[in-house]
């Protein structure tokens, strides 16, 4: 693969959500589709030759990222929303937010038992909401293949709640 410069490609928006976050938009990614497809063909590269069942994509950005790796992989995508959203059976898992807890659910019959699922969000920060979904999917009897986020927060010390995971990310931002 040649070398692209994904940093270039990222809007980064100071004081968004609040005053003194520095907000890494992925929308950007989405605007240059030279960008998008260095992000989809490096995912390619690097999981085409392990044995991923299907894809479990984080609402709402992960379906971006993970519908076009599902289509070049041929695997299904399993979603991950908010409650409410899926209109089957339903399992769930809470977690906790800076201020406040929120909620996953999945269709109970997407995984099965031994499913090889790999998790995929647009970014990876704290890392309760991957490991959420890294419950819901041992839930079923299944395993969790690993974490893949375009861009990641490491200052925020994800790798420790997803500590035995194997996480990729495509750039590293190491500050607020």
């Amino acid at each position: 693969m040649k070398d692209f410069d994904l940093d270039a490609a990222i809007r980064k928006i100071p004081d968004f959500p609040k005053k003194g976050i520095l907000f890494y938009d992925i929308t950007s990614i989405l605007l240059n589709p030279e960008a998008f497809k260095w992000v989809i063909d490096q995912a390619v590269e690097n999981y085409k030759d392990k044995h991923i069942d299907k894809l479990l994509a984080v609402e709402s950005r992960g379906f971006i990222f993970a519908s076009a790796l599902a289509y070049q992989l041929n695997i299904p995508i399993v979603l991950a929303r908010k409650p409410g959203k899926l209109p089957g059976q339903t399992i769930s898992e809470s977690y906790s937010l800076e201020y406040g807890e929120a909620t996953l659910e999945i269709h109970q019959d997407d995984i099965q038992k031994g499913d090889n699922i790999l998790v995929i969000d647009d970014l990876i920060a704290t890392g309760g909401t991957l490991k959420t979904c890294a419950n819901l999917i041992e839930k079923t009897g299944a395993k969790v293949a690993g974490f893949f986020g375009v861009i990641g927060l490491p200052f925020l010390n994800y790798d420790k709640v997803l500590a035995g995971y194997d996480i990729k990310t495509y750039i590293n931002y190491d500050s607020e």
